[in-house]
């Protein structure tokens, strides 16, 4: 465990997370068949005041990442308002940044193509919510660079910090396959040291030290 590392606004977020109990405890079985100790849906930010404040938690993470980037891009279907709810917290914090995002097929009247909003120029900051198997990412950096832009890093809400199908986790596949970092508001190693020192939360801790034992990597 790094000690001491959460930042503040990583702490804040996870109180928020299970608040809005979109961060839930107890047993869920994931894709791969594990039975995990937590479970994780950003679609449960649902409303206008949750969807501002997760944009403006993404925003602190990006800042702090230290990251140049141009413009965002937000993936069809999730990517899309966690794209705009960034673009605004920015635009509120003086930083007004173009977003863009992809329709699932392309459209053949209108404007047409499958690409909505500012055109992709530049360094294009890809946000999702979380990286599973990284299809959303290989099809966005797809989209970027045919755009004749250059896809410079991705931003999700939790990194999982669990292997794939080998030794490496989604968000390292993607580090590796694509040259990408990854931002992420919170990872799991975050989440156990939210939880370190807390009588009441002793058992939860237990159990995911166990899963970070049985299924996790180390970080990047």
């Amino acid at each position: 465990m790094r000690i001491g590392r959460v930042q503040s606004f990583k702490t804040e977020f996870l109180d928020f997370a299970i608040r809005q109990q979109v961060l839930l405890f107890g047993e869920y079985k994931t894709k791969a068949g594990r039975m995990s100790p937590y479970f994780f849906n950003a679609g449960l930010f649902n409303d206008g005041l949750s969807l501002k404040r997760l944009g403006e938690f993404y925003a602190k993470a990006i800042d702090a990442s230290g990251l140049a980037y141009d413009g965002l891009f937000g993936p069809a279907y999730k990517g899309i308002p966690l794209a705009a709810s960034v673009a605004i917290a920015l635009a509120s914090a003086g930083r007004n940044v173009p977003y863009s995002y992809n329709r699932k097929e392309a459209k053949d009247h209108g404007e047409g193509g499958n690409i909505v909003g500012a055109p992709l120029r530049g360094r294009i900051l890809i946000v999702d919510d979380v990286i599973s198997a990284g299809t959303s990412v290989r099809e966005s950096v797809q989209l970027i660079r045919a755009a004749g832009a250059t896809p410079c890093a991705v931003a999700i809400a939790l990194d999982r910090m669990e292997r794939g199908q080998g030794e490496l986790s989604a968000v390292q596949e993607v580090s590796r396959d694509f040259g990408l970092p990854v931002i992420s508001i919170v990872d799991l190693d975050d989440l156990a040291e939210h939880f370190a020192g807390k009588t009441e939360w002793r058992a939860t801790l237990s159990r995911i030290h166990d899963y970070r034992a049985a299924y996790g990597v180390a970080a990047a």
